[in-house]
């Protein structure tokens, strides 16, 4: 099929401005906090003089607005659960509101629309295809990059405890040391320890602040910092030695979360193989002799077996995903 020079511009252009909002989105945040760490470097007051708001006021402000269209932010109140989709955007670590997410998602509708509408397929399909994988799509490239970034942030946690530590026994108070927590470990872990130095600064107290950044750090290793934190204020003791037993069992965990990978990696590669080798065939096959595979679906019989298969191999895989996953 054929597409014709107008067709072939406009999807092109769609597909460029699809494209340039993802790389928006991507890179505002890093080019964000790369500014804001040169300017606490150098001192430098351009960028509050042009902001016309001190540093106490700049961090302590925060827009209600969810984009700077109003018929995009009327529209994100009807969502179902607006706060819990803030959440997930925010656990990605960009700047991305949740207004720009659902212009996102409207303009992978209707770019997969006018993708689909060029085939051959019925207009029902196409518009079911169009939204489920619209709104599929962003949703797990969401998904991909909070799980990224809280891979990070595990990655160097009991680093950032041992930090707390030496700044406790140093005799620095408990907001200096996160303080120089924030200075000193990579982001993400840097930019969340200092986000919690200046709320702590602007008058919220300690606990709330670390509650705030649990929302976007969204891992159970975070929260047992917040409660061994908020166990020791109540009780007293020795914070240092507390931190320093958290700092062991998390890494304990993170052993113990490495060892059963590796003992569940032979399933995985089994799985893996099992579950697309029919694919595999049905391609070769289509491939050599495409008449002798069309039959399944030119016939109900050939169409029944091909729900039944797809039903006990989604079984099967389900199964042997409940059996490779443990809870640590």
């Amino acid at each position: 099929m054929t597409l014709s020079a107008q067709t072939l511009s406009l999807l092109l252009g769609a597909s460029a401005f699809v494209v340039a909002l993802l790389l928006l989105a991507a890179f505002s945040e890093k080019s964000d906090a790369l500014g804001k760490r040169l300017a606490r470097v150098s001192g430098d007051p351009v960028k509050r003089i042009h902001s016309g708001k001190g540093p106490a006021e700049a961090n302590s402000f925060r827009s209600n607005k969810d984009s700077t269209i109003p018929v995009i932010d009327r529209l994100v109140k009807l969502l179902p659960n607006p706060d819990k989709l803030r959440a997930r955007l925010a656990g990605t670590g960009q700047n991305v509101s949740l207004g720009e997410y659902a212009l996102m998602n409207a303009l992978a509708v209707l770019f997969l629309y006018m993708l689909f509408n060029m085939t051959s397929l019925d207009k029902i399909l196409v518009l079911l295809l169009s939204f489920s994988l619209g709104l599929l799509v962003p949703h797990a490239v969401t998904g991909f990059m909070k799980a990224r970034r809280l891979r990070k942030f595990l990655a160097s946690f009991p680093e950032a405890i041992d930090t707390l530590c030496r700044g406790i026994r140093s005799g620095l108070p408990i907001t200096e040391s996160i303080n120089a927590v924030g200075r000193e470990m990579p982001d993400p872990i840097g930019i969340e320890f200092h986000r919690i130095g200046d709320n702590v600064r602007m008058g919220k107290s300690l606990e709330d602040s670390m509650w705030d950044v649990a929302q976007r750090v969204d891992t159970p290793e975070f929260r047992f910092l917040i409660i061994a934190m908020a166990i020791q204020k109540e009780t007293g003791g020795n914070l240092a030695e507390t931190l320093e037993n958290l700092s062991d069992l998390i890494r304990k965990r993170r052993q113990l979360r490495l060892k059963v990978k590796a003992m569940s990696s032979e399933a995985k590669a089994s799985a893996l193989i099992i579950g697309s080798l029919p694919f595999i065939m049905f391609g070769l096959l289509s491939v050599v002799n495409r008449d002798y595979v069309q039959v399944l679906f030119d016939d109900p019989k050939g169409l029944f077996l091909l729900g039944g298969g797809i039903f006990w191999m989604s079984l099967g895989w389900g199964v042997m995903l409940k059996m490779i996953h443990f809870e640590l």
